[in-house]
């Protein structure tokens, strides 16, 4: 990298609040075990208690964890105060936890918000009802090499944002999700939500979309393959091309996040998607116009030190340390209304070609 392009250290994670609040947990399945609660030890976030309507899984997930108290009912969780609530449970079940929750209430709410747009308005308008401060944990926005690809965005060290793009070709295990089986809606909406809801944070509200989303043959799920393209106008390209069915060996299996200004690149790896859960380590790589590429040194991962970030960010908004909730109920519903534009297109036929 030449003299004349240095590259300064880059944020890689959000403040973590001064007085953190204990936290209470709704919802005990594997994404809690796999990065919320190891978010929280790492953090040295204190974890009061958790409840699971399945109680042996909420009684293994506390003895795991060394936590001491497993709440009998939804209503005797929602009943601490001075907490904040960390609701984990699948989008049917938003509603009704949040309706239980007291008014004024702190608590960050498992992505997505709702199956669609129509669940995430009622959502949305049952948390300004009862004046609940609430996030969506949008998490891939935190992700230290996310983070910092976004600084370096952010403080102009790649120009003018003209080209992003999200590249998925790798083998997802969907047989650990079984309970997507049954919904109509499944790729965008349970995973590409993540890359455009980190679109929007990086490049701002796009146009309009053109999206199609496939089937893959022997599948259970409906949809498991996206193509779209935002639109930002004549200038600035943005896509994703996401598949997961890339099952040829690790080799020619990607995972990527390309960020391409008029002065610099920055290229994120993906890596826990690369065998997940397990995965491999996240990488950031930027170069200035004509490179070379530099390595930037990431400290930690997307699991599961995003969900840190967001826990903080609504920690530190909620006691007045943050003026701005990154992931509000209010943008996340925007995210929402992205993913809706995507299905909408979908089901759009496409420009037919002039016959002769």
């Amino acid at each position: 990298m030449s003299a004349a392009w240095e590259l300064p250290e880059l944020r890689q994670c959000h403040p973590l609040p001064s007085a953190p609040r204990p936290i209470v947990i709704i919802g005990t399945g594997g994404i809690v075990n796999d990065a919320h609660l190891p978010a929280y030890r790492k953090a040295g976030f204190a974890v009061s208690g958790l409840f699971d309507v399945d109680a042996d899984k909420a009684r293994a997930t506390a003895e795991r964890w060394g936590i001491g108290r497993v709440y009998g009912s939804l209503e005797e969780a929602a009943a601490v105060e001075g907490c904040v609530f960390d609701v984990a449970a699948p989008p049917v079940a938003h509603r009704g936890i949040l309706a239980a929750l007291a008014p004024g209430a702190v608590v960050l709410v498992q992505k997505p918000l709702g199956l669609d747009l129509a669940q995430a308005t009622a959502i949305r308008a049952l948390c300004r009802q009862r004046r609940l401060t609430a996030a969506v944990n949008f998490q891939l926005r935190f992700a230290p090499m996310m983070y910092a690809a976004a600084d370096a965005l952010a403080r102009g060290l790649l120009g003018p944002l003209l080209d992003l793009e999200v590249h998925l070709s790798l083998v997802t295990p969907w047989e650990q999700f079984p309970h997507l089986i049954p919904n109509p809606r499944v790729e965008i909406v349970s995973h590409s939500i993540h890359y455009l809801d980190t679109i929007r944070a990086l490049a701002g509200e796009p146009r309009g979309v053109l999206a199609r989303t496939y089937h893959y043959p022997g599948s259970p799920l409906t949809q498991t393959r996206t193509s779209a393209i935002l639109d930002y106008g004549t200038e600035r390209r943005v896509t994703l091309s996401i598949n997961h069915h890339h099952d040829f060996g690790r080799r020619f299996q990607d995972a990527t996040i390309r960020i391409e200004g008029e002065r610099a690149a920055a290229l994120v790896k993906l890596g826990l998607l690369l065998d997940y859960p397990r995965g491999e380590p996240d990488e950031l790589w930027i170069a200035p116009r004509g490179g070379p590429w530099r390595s930037v040194p990431v400290h930690g991962g997307w699991f599961p030190d995003a969900f840190i970030g967001t826990m903080s960010n609504l920690q530190r908004f909620a006691s007045g340390e943050d003026e701005v909730l990154h992931t509000s109920v209010d943008d996340a519903w925007r995210t929402m209304a992205l993913v809706e534009a995507c299905y909408r297109s979908n089901d759009s036929p496409g420009t037919a070609i002039p016959q002769p």
